[in-house]
């Protein structure tokens, strides 16, 4: 089971990614949409190799109490 999220977004936003994604739906345009931004992610990470991954290994790294 996937967990879902609701969201309020500009009805004329959603209208225009419907047309623009060619989806009549706005779940599905939407949806369409955040999908294919994760997956141009994955490609960018993919070509510019592990020295994303290494940035992203620091940044997961719970920060010293400051004090």
């Amino acid at each position: 089971m996937v967990a879902k999220v609701s969201i309020s977004l500009d009805a004329d936003l959603v209208v225009e990614v419907m047309v623009l994604a060619g989806i009549g739906s706005p779940q599905d345009a939407v949806e369409a949409i955040v999908r294919d931004y994760v997956a141009r992610g994955h490609r960018t990470e993919a070509r510019t190799g592990l020295r994303e991954q290494g940035l992203r290994e620091v940044d997961v790294k719970p920060r010293e109490p400051e004090g």
